[in-house]
């Protein structure tokens, strides 16, 4: 098939829609835009895209568009950023540190704040509904590179019911405010623990613009049982991970590609309910950046 997209036509459109040609706009979103174009133009004629084809590809994500947050970690963009990154910090010699993974979409702000400085309380709970399964229990470290005690560390910690469900995005509406999520601060050993009624993994809501994609793919969309952190502490790195519990059936099957290793701690069930001790690791800051997480929109209740 003829390759028109190196056409001269074709170029001069790239320029005139991406606003190359014109002096004011934002040059970095001018160039980005450009080779977007470009990059689609190329799909279209190298797959012999149609008219019908590509106006349906534009209605899944109109239709789909509340679920991107979901769609996004689905077809590996997620994880790529995460690879992306860990590029980045080899090639600036920064390397070391408990894995970063993949947000999510179901961070909520505004959790509340608990004292978990172990040597005033003994642990923290994060369930605050009935829940009819095994209490876990989680327990370790935030150290820094050195293995030094992250002082006045804040842990972000959020994770599903035993359904699979989160509270704000519960589809049965059964779960109060922020249960199962809460911000731990530290005490200057940088310990924590914390307890709360076991998770389990979720599968994508049946029928939504995630779960037709996955289907039409020919892939499965189910997440194994995890745990959500964000861990921030002045002077370090912010941290976005997850764990992945080992023994889960998608431990290592993930479709959102959360799984990473270092992160699939095996629940120690000897004592009769599951028990995880994992320690944590940062990375010095390098600037006041470094220390804040990302500018993703996310949910406040």
């Amino acid at each position: 098939m003829t390759d028109i997209v190196k056409s001269a036509e074709v170029q001069r459109l790239l320029d005139r829609a991406s606003g190359v040609t014109e002096t004011g706009g934002n040059p970095r979103l001018k160039a980005i835009m450009r080779d977007l174009l470009e990059a689609t133009m190329q799909i279209i004629e190298k797959h012999d895209i149609d008219e019908s084809e590509f106006w349906q590809a534009l209605k899944f994500l109109q239709d789909g568009a509340g679920e991107f947050g979901l769609i996004a970690p689905g077809i590996g963009i997620e994880h790529f950023l995460d690879l992306h990154m860990d590029a980045k910090d080899a090639e600036a010699g920064q390397t070391g540190g408990t894995p970063r993974t993949i947000e999510g979409p179901l961070y909520v702000a505004g959790a509340p704040v608990v004292d978990g400085d172990l040597t005033r309380t003994n642990d923290v709970n994060l369930t605050q509904d009935p829940d009819d399964t095994e209490t876990l229990t989680m327990s370790g470290r935030v150290t820094g590179p050195d293995g030094e005690p992250v002082q006045d560390a804040l842990l972000h910690v959020w994770h599903a019911n035993s359904k699979g469900f989160y509270s704000h995005f519960d589809p049965t509406g059964e779960q109060s405010e922020f249960n199962n999520r809460r911000r731990i601060k530290l005490g200057p050993d940088g310990r924590y623990a914390f307890r709360s009624k076991m998770p389990r993994g979720y599968s994508c809501p049946p029928g939504g613009a995630t779960a037709n994609l996955m289907e039409m793919l020919g892939r499965h969309g189910d997440r194994p049982a995890h745990v959500h952190f964000f861990i921030e502490a002045p002077g370090y790195r912010a941290l976005t991970t997850q764990i992945n519990f080992g023994d889960d059936p998608h431990a290592h099957d993930d479709f959102a590609f959360g799984t990473r290793e270092g992160l699939l701690p095996v629940p120690d069930r000897s004592g009769g309910n599951p028990d995880i001790q994992f320690d944590f690791q940062l990375q010095k800051a390098r600037s006041s950046e470094d220390e804040a997480f990302s500018q993703r929109p996310r949910a406040e209740a």
